[in-house]
């Protein structure tokens, strides 16, 4: 299927070269707009097509997880024009008055967002966010390497896979997940059902079980056979089985995380109009599409996801987008308190030490 983004940005970029006199009029020449995004995450070409489109230069930086995004954030909200927080980190950055009110004047393409994804819980009255992908969270594993196929997250806890299952570092996820096969809900408040959920972690440690706690690395690993299972995302699924073909993936049965990523604008961002001129672009038809193609994470935009999924195996098809079923025993992270907050971060600190 990456022959749609070449085909996308050949046909865009021939569209853009137009005379040296019409660069006189690109709408942001001399402007740095600083994007701040998971790594990985979105088609260069798609960058470059930006950039040639409005003259704008694009300083591109990444983080790997919401809590390392968040904490740079604090150093120097000002550094940043767009933004790509989860669902549940954008409520906690509403709530903090941390993020400006988007002028969807400037963002015109957001009205073909799919319906699901509009005025969702963590910004109920679209104020603050424009949906950029969408997916789940499950388990990644080597059909040569496990002895059935998976359903459960309590495979991650066999001690038959010791040594061959990769963790996630993330402690929103890990902890989630230990809550999930435990039949919580990913966002309890519970004490005694989170300090259950670290036992479970930490009996799974002293079992030998994790090949390590991994973030990114987990993709070249699980592509290269390093472990028998981890867990990982769907997009990301989608394109390490180009690559190793023995790779399956599962939501388990007891449930997983369902997520949105979207864009923002922090609070005291120095480029707010080209930013939602970014915002606007990344919402286009033909960027949603190249954005899909090289990342395999779901587009907001209905018309991308039915002509993508046209040319997709039926397998393929399931992971990119769920069944109804398979997403209704899905849950989305919510904001929690600070006290809550605060326990994760020790019940953390304890699994990890």
């Amino acid at each position: 299927m990456k022959k749609i983004a070449l085909v996308l940005v050949l046909a865009l970029t021939m569209a853009l070269c137009a005379p040296v006199a019409m660069a006189e009029a690109l709408p942001f020449a001399g402007v740095t707009l600083t994007v701040f995004n998971w790594f990985d995450y979105i088609d260069p070409g798609v960058l470059k097509l930006f950039e040639q489109e409005t003259g704008a230069r694009v300083e591109y930086v990444n983080f790997t997880t919401n809590e390392e995004m968040y904490t740079k954030l604090e150093a120097g909200a000002a550094n940043y024009d767009v933004i790509f927080p989860s669902d549940y980190m954008i409520e906690r950055l509403i709530a903090e008055d941390r993020l400006e009110e988007l002028n969807l004047a400037n963002i015109p393409n957001a009205a073909g967002i799919m319906s699901t994804l509009r005025s969702p819980d963590y910004d109920p009255e679209d104020k603050y966010s424009v949906p950029y992908m969408w997916g789940t969270l499950g388990i990644l594993y080597n059909t040569e390497m496990v002895n059935s196929p998976i359903d459960s997250w309590s495979v991650l806890f066999d001690k038959q896979y010791a040594g061959q299952v990769f963790m996630m570092n993330s402690q929103r996820d890990a902890i989630g997940l230990a809550l999930k096969s435990l039949g919580y809900s990913l966002n309890t408040r519970v004490e005694e059902e989170l300090y259950a959920a670290r036992d479970l972690l930490i009996k799974q440690k002293q079992d030998g079980i994790p090949a390590g706690y991994l973030l990114d690395e987990t993709k070249d690993k699980m592509v290269g056979g390093e472990a028998a299972m981890g867990v990982y995302y769907a997009g990301d699924f989608l394109s390490m089985k180009e690559n190793n073909p023995d790779l399956a993936f599962a939501i388990p049965k007891e449930g997983a995380n369902f997520f949105v990523d979207a864009m923002c604008v922090p609070k005291g961002a120095r480029n707010k109009t080209e930013a939602e001129a970014w915002i606007n672009f990344m919402c286009s038809y033909d960027a949603s599409m190249a954005n899909l193609d090289y990342i395999w994470y779901g587009s907001p935009l209905p018309q991308v996801m039915e002509d993508y999924k046209a040319d997709l195996d039926e397998e393929t098809a399931a992971v990119l987008n769920p069944s109804k079923e398979a997403l209704s025993r899905c849950e989305m992270f919510v904001n929690l308190p600070e006290d809550i907050l605060d326990l994760y971060d020790e019940l953390w600190v304890q699994l990890k030490s």
